[in-house]
């Protein structure tokens, strides 16, 4: 089994994340689309890509849903102090370590909800990654329109430490393991379950 590499995708997701909250609606939306179109490039290239090998010839893209603003929501962040390390459980035996790091509260469709972040252990030794935050969710279009196995959102300390903290689920991307068995994933915590339809960001459609 091989370990999913998230510093390959890391450097231009985090890019994209502080361009997204200073550009306007238009700007935005041609952010996410030019971090869409480099992902597919990423895949569809054979030096690059995750995918088993049978199966970059016939890759035509990953599937997302329509870009929706009304899934890029405020949040309100509240730090766990001293959050205790626990092992992840993970597609595969491996364990990686995490400590909660905070939750962060928002609305949709004006109903409550709240997410677990967490920072990987292994990560904080890296300078350049020190910094990152990982936020793994299911919810109820898993097994439909997305991977069964839940989605990921990447965020920096300093964004939910800002004064004005913004969940954007049209960045939400699949585990490697989404497209190839090989990968060892986290799975979201049950904590991280959202009992509503997150219908914004990367959809799922086995054998891309």
């Amino acid at each position: 089994m091989q370990k999913v590499n998230y510093l390959k995708v890391l450097t231009f997701t985090m890019c994209t994340l502080a361009m997204g909250t200073t550009l306007g609606q238009t700007g935005y939306e041609k952010t996410i689309t030019s971090y869409r179109d480099s992902i597919d490039n990423v895949f569809g290239n054979p030096e690059t890509s995750i995918l088993p090998e049978d199966h970059i010839e016939e890759f035509k893209g990953i599937p997302y849903y329509g870009i929706n603003m009304d899934f890029r929501v405020e949040a309100t962040f509240k730090p766990i102090d001293n959050g205790k390390t626990f092992e992840m459980k993970t597609t595969t035996d491996r364990l990686p370590k995490y400590r909660p790091y905070g939750t962060l509260s928002f609305k949709i469709d004006g109903k409550k909800f709240k997410l677990t972040v967490y920072q990987n252990l292994q990560l904080i030794e890296n300078e350049k990654y020190k910094n990152y935050l990982f936020i793994p969710f299911t919810d109820e279009t898993n097994f439909e329109t997305t991977y069964s196995g839940g989605r990921y959102l990447d965020m920096t300390i300093e964004e939910v430490e800002a004064d004005e903290v913004v969940i954007d689920f049209n960045r939400s991307y699949n585990p490697y393991c989404a497209y190839n068995s090989r990968y060892s994933c986290p799975i979201p915590p049950s904590e991280n379950h959202l009992k509503t339809r997150i219908e914004a960001g990367v959809q799922y459609v086995a054998h891309h």
